[in-house]
């Protein structure tokens, strides 16, 4: 966009018959998301929303690795270190977009091909038409990082089936297209290699929908024709232990609980929890159950940009993002480092409203 030169933007736009495409293009980076590409896109939508040539929106990813991996992690770790005032401008724009994208005036329909993490699922699984294909790897894995779940992917977790949103959340397990379907991430699979067909049948068909019902009408059409039954979701046989043991009220009991439980992927699980910030998966835990009782996407925001904020003043953020992503030790030396440690009164400071001022979508 800008003055950029179109193979080196950032994000690629252009009107293609009756659809808007939005390209995200950082594919070395597997497109995750500077504050630029946020920009960009609000500023795409905002002017295609008043443009009658465009139908309806597509949104998909530069390469062959994955729409989105999520945010600039690299960035998000020098900011956090300086402050994170940069970090929460970058959060107020992204969850306004996500609002943005959940009550867009045409169909916006998100190709979740490859790698779809956090910013990349908040870029995709509000809009109106979501598909995965055989490469889709879907995650919300903040708490591997000491962050917890944004982007609304706190509201999509808690409203997944039973309790898969909470083993989701907590133990930053990903999802498959098939656990995507089932979770409701997702509406409907088609193979890769059909999408280019798919995205050109739009293209043709909606450049002669005279009104969004006909619109609407035209991508429900393509993407039925272009649609498969998706791959059996794993998840769905270990429905009876996660359910059990993540209905439990504390993180403690529900380790506990997946430990005792008898299944063999039941105490990997609890590896997994217990690999992560014991604060961010006592914080996550909470942001979940409370989600469930917000009326909107954008009440959950308001609550994801306050514990992001907090995160972002706190120690377990940029430590967990170096372990992770800048020495790559995978060795996260936590504060608390342990879910006993992390008090009542700890988890409420991520709740507190922001000193710096709130997101006030609500």
């Amino acid at each position: 966009m800008g003055s950029q030169p179109e193979e080196t933007a950032e994000v690629l736009t252009r009107v293609d018959g009756g659809l808007g495409r939005i390209v995200l293009n950082r594919p070395r980076a597997l497109n995750s998301l500077t504050h630029g590409m946020i920009t960009a896109v609000r500023a795409t939508l905002d002017a295609w929303a008043a443009d009658d040539r465009v139908r309806a929106v597509a949104l998909t990813g530069a390469g062959e690795r994955g729409l989105c991996a999520g945010a600039d992690i690299r960035a998000m770790h020098e900011d956090a270190k300086a402050g994170g005032a940069g970090m929460r401008a970058f959060f107020r724009d992204e969850y306004r977009l996500n609002s943005l994208i959940a009550h867009y005036p045409k169909p916006y329909l998100a190709v979740m091909d490859g790698i779809t993490m956090g910013g990349g699922v908040g870029l995709s699984a509000h809009g109106a038409v979501r598909i995965v294909t055989e490469r889709s790897t879907v995650a919300m894995p903040e708490t591997r990082i000491g962050l917890v779940p944004d982007v609304g992917g706190s509201r999509l977790l808690a409203l997944a089936p039973g309790e898969l949103g909470t083993h989701l959340g907590l133990s930053s397990t990903s999802m498959g297209p098939g656990d995507a379907l089932l979770c409701g991430f997702a509406d409907h699979f088609t193979p890769s290699a059909r999408v280019p067909d798919l995205l050109d049948a739009l293209a043709r068909d909606l450049a002669g929908a005279t009104d969004a019902a006909a619109a609407l009408a035209a991508v429900e059409s393509a993407v039925a024709a272009h649609a498969e039954p998706a791959p059996p979701p794993g998840l769905a046989a270990n429905r009876p232990w996660i359910d059990a043991c993540y209905a439990a009220d504390t993180a403690e009991e529900i380790v506990q609980r997946l430990i005792d439980s008898g299944a063999a992927e039941a105490k990997e699980a609890a590896g997994q929890l217990l690999g992560n910030s014991p604060t961010a998966v006592k914080v996550a835990l909470a942001a979940l159950r409370r989600a469930r009782t917000l009326p909107s996407l954008e009440a959950v925001l308001d609550q994801e940009y306050r514990i992001s904020c907090a995160a972002l003043a706190g120690h377990d953020l940029v430590e967990g993002i170096r372990a992770q992503v800048i020495d790559k030790d995978r060795d996260p030396h936590w504060s608390p480092g342990s879910l006993a440690e992390v008090t009542e009164a700890d988890v409420e400071r991520f709740f507190a409203p922001c000193p710096e001022g709130e997101l006030g979508l609500a």
